[in-house]
C-alpha cells in the first residue's frame, strides 16, 4: 500500500493551499507521488491521493489518464521516451527507436531485465526543429542519431 513520505505529504498539502480549488493541485500532487512511487502512478497511489486531498478517485484519474507525462505502469530507472510525431518521424525517429530497443534488448513499453531502462513512444516533445529527439527522465536530447542516443544511454548505466 502506497503512502507519501512526510516530505511528499508536506509538498502535496502545500500545493493544496496554493490554489483556489483542490482539483488544481492534482497535477503537482501526481508529480510528487509518481516520483515517490518509482516513476509511475498505481491504483494505490490514486487511492492515497484521493484520501489526502479529500476528493474522489475519479477526479484524480481524469487528470492521470489525460496527460501523457504520468506513467500508469512501471518504468525503468531511466525512462527513455522517443518522440514519434511528424517531424521526428520524417527525420529518423522510427530508426532511432528501433536501434535503442535493439541495443537495450527490450520492446517498446517494456523494462529491461536489469530494471534500468524502459522505452516508450510519445507524442510531440516540442522540438520539431531539432528532430529526432528523446527524453530520458527529465532530460531532453535533440539532433540525435542512433549512435549518439546510445552514447547518452551508455553514460547513464
Amino acid at each position: 500500500m502506497f503512502e507519501l513520505s512526510p516530505a511528499g505529504l508536506a509538498k502535496v498539502q502545500k500545493e493544496m493551499k496554493r490554489y483556489e480549488t483542490i482539483e488544481s493541485a492534482i497535477i503537482p500532487a501526481l508529480f510528487v507521488a509518481q516520483k515517490e512511487n518509482k516513476g509511475w502512478v498505481s491504483e494505490d497511489v490514486v487511492r492515497h491521493l484521493a484520501k489526502v486531498m479529500h476528493i474522489p478517485e475519479a477526479k484524480i484519474n481524469e487528470v492521470l489518464k489525460f496527460y501523457t507525462m504520468f506513467n500508469t505502469k512501471p518504468v525503468g530507472q531511466y525512462h527513455v521516451q522517443v518522440c514519434g510525431t511528424l517531424s521526428c518521424h520524417v527525420n529518423g525517429g522510427p530508426a532511432l527507436m528501433q536501434h535503442i530497443c535493439k541495443e537495450l534488448r527490450v520492446s517498446l513499453d517494456e523494462i529491461t531485465k536489469d530494471g534500468k531502462f524502459s522505452v516508450s513512444r510519445v507524442e510531440c516533445l516540442g522540438s520539431c526543429g531539432t528532430a529526432p529527439m528523446m527524453q530520458v527522465n527529465d532530460s531532453y536530447h535533440e539532433n540525435l542519431t542512433p549512435e549518439s542516443a546510445m552514447n547518452i544511454l551508455r553514460g547513464l548505466s
